[in-house]
């Protein structure tokens, strides 16, 4: 089973990442991700 029970229990990761560090990258990128759409959205609305 792949089911962890705590943010700990991954041995390793590749490129020494943690898990603290794959949540914030994560995290980071999710939200870098929707605010670019949004910018996206809302020039070509005004561009309309």
């Amino acid at each position: 089973m792949f089911a962890y029970a705590t943010a700990g229990d991954p041995g390793s990761l590749p490129f020494g990442l943690d898990m603290a560090g794959l949540q914030t990258g994560a995290l980071a990128y999710a939200g870098l991700s929707g605010l670019v759409f949004v910018i996206i959205w809302v020039v070509g609305y005004l561009r309309r």
